[in-house]
């Protein structure tokens, strides 16, 4: 079956992961822990954060988790406020995020366009922050349906959000590939009965997703090439 949709991912897939996070991660730990080293430090170790190269680290709840995961994990260093509380701090504090893209997003959509593809994003991140991340590169537009882990369909790496995107489209699910940095990603287009395709533009290595993926490739621009090559 030809391929008529993507689902992508948003960070690690369609912005730089460390760019965007490992930056962000920083300022975060900063405004929680203010002057208390070791609060840092020990908050910093919960998340899997390096902050001395200011790297999020692999397998940390900030790669794939979602903002009620993440807030999970500061709520036991910020009893004060609840996990709700927390969980709306930190969408309002994403949204700001400075947001580096991997590629040119509208040479890339407008090449997909072109072989008639639906174009979707689904991300772990909340929705109102990932629709100001793609505002603010002026992208937003360029994708049919923009949907997050609360927006009502779940979270990768369940398949029920990949589904619910590919209903919207109108598109079957076998034929759509979801395109992702995470295994997350991976797991979940496969239990969508989608093709699935890598990105090492995040933080995992080829060795993790090669066994999970029909396809690694170095970043989203080689997308267009790949998929022709599927459909041909």
């Amino acid at each position: 079956m030809n391929i008529r949709g993507v689902i992508f991912d948003k960070d690690g897939t369609l912005f730089d992961f460390q760019s965007t996070w490992g930056i962000w991660t920083a300022q975060i730990l900063v405004r929680i822990a203010g002057s208390d080293g070791a609060l840092l430090g020990q908050l910093a170790r919960a998340l899997g954060y390096d902050t001395e190269a200011r790297r999020v680290q692999p397998g940390s709840v900030i790669v794939a988790g979602t903002p009620m995961e993440i807030a999970a994990v500061i709520h036991g260093y910020m009893p004060a406020m609840s996990q709700t509380q927390i969980f709306d701090w930190l969408n309002k504090e994403a949204e700001t995020a400075p947001q580096v893209l991997v590629t040119d997003l509208h040479r890339l959509t407008a090449e997909l366009r072109r072989i008639n593809l639906g174009l979707c994003v689904m991300t772990n991140d909340a929705e109102n922050p990932a629709r100001a991340h793609l505002a603010s590169v002026e992208a937003l537009d360029l994708f049919d349906f923009v949907i997050g882990s609360d927006s009502g369909f779940g979270a990768k790496p369940d398949a029920a959000p990949l589904l619910a995107l590919a209903d919207k489209m109108d598109i079957p699910a076998a034929a759509c590939v979801m395109v992702g940095d995470s295994t997350h990603d991976l797991h979940a287009g496969r239990a969508a009965g989608m093709r699935v395709v890598a990105v090492l533009t995040g933080l995992a290595k080829v060795a993790e997703l090669a066994p999970l993926a029909d396809a690694v490739l170095p970043d989203v621009s080689h997308l267009p090439a790949w998929i022709s090559a599927q459909n041909s």
